[in-house]
């Protein structure tokens, strides 16, 4: 039947990528459960996950989530007396996806508008040099779709090119948790594999952040779309939404305001 489908949009004229497109988003999560190599919790910030996931449901959109893995994520910084959390916390349908994260190699790019990476301390593993990743996030953005990131989850943005290696946001301002908020003494930073500044200082972007910190900061730069902290999850959606119903006529419904 689909094949059928797929054949009747042909003959009009219309093409089955973009149908099928229209109102998907790709989700960014990492498998990493440590720090580094040490017995030092790590996980993907849930509230950076479900807030922007739930207004993307109320817009119309559907979500998917990969890993560099596939199969479950560590998720924590749950606070269970929060509203959308708590909901989605026992949402046991959201659950599961969040246990049975999709492979990179699973994803075919054409069906996505925007690509999404969230935060977390786990973010800063496995995901920026993952390079099915990086084709995907390509892909989508060399189609008008949108990259988007918020707090660590910018990190995954660090080594991406265009298709003639050149930096795929070059000269273009993105936001993250920068290496001034870090506890530089600390373990933890200790285990990072980069400096999330600085990589996307290197790979010619311009980072740019907030000194205040927790003000909702983030930044649009044509299709990028970063956030700097948890703060600006819901502004960094929103912006994502008010781009793909420009640039894709009729992708969701009007977005829904949220500060």
């Amino acid at each position: 039947m689909s094949k059928i489908i797929i054949l009747l949009l042909v003959l009009i004229g219309l093409d089955p990528a973009t149908i099928y497109a229209q109102k998907k988003i790709l989700f960014v999560t990492s498998n990493q459960s440590f720090y580094g190599n040490t017995k030092i919790s790590a996980s993907n910030h849930f509230e950076e996950i479900v807030v922007p996931y739930d207004i993307f449901l109320k817009s119309g959109y559907t979500v998917d989530f990969i890993s560099p893995k596939g199969g479950a994520i560590p998720i924590g910084y749950i606070n269970s007396s929060d509203s959308i959390q708590k909901k989605y916390l026992y949402d046991g349908s959201f659950m599961d996806k969040l246990e049975h994260t999709m492979k990179p190699t699973e994803i075919i790019a054409d069906n996505y508008l925007a690509i999404f990476y969230s935060g977390g301390g786990a973010a800063m593993y496995g995901v920026a040099e993952d390079i099915t990743i990086q084709q995907i996030a390509r892909e989508i953005y060399d189609k008008n779709g949108v990259v988007s990131s918020i707090c660590h989850g910018t990190a995954g943005l660090a080594f991406l090119k265009d298709a003639s290696g050149n930096s795929l946001y070059k000269g273009r301002k993105l936001t993250g948790y920068p290496d001034k908020f870090e506890n530089r003494d600390m373990e933890y930073y200790k285990t990072f594999p980069f400096s999330m500044d600085d990589a996307i200082k290197n790979n010619d972007g311009n980072f740019v952040f907030s000194e205040q910190g927790l003000d909702a900061f983030y930044v649009v730069d044509g299709r990028f779309v970063t956030g700097q902290d948890p703060t600006s999850s819901s502004k960094v959606a929103n912006e994502i939404i008010a781009i793909l119903s420009v640039n894709f006529k009729g992708a969701g419904k009007t977005p829904v305001k949220s500060d």
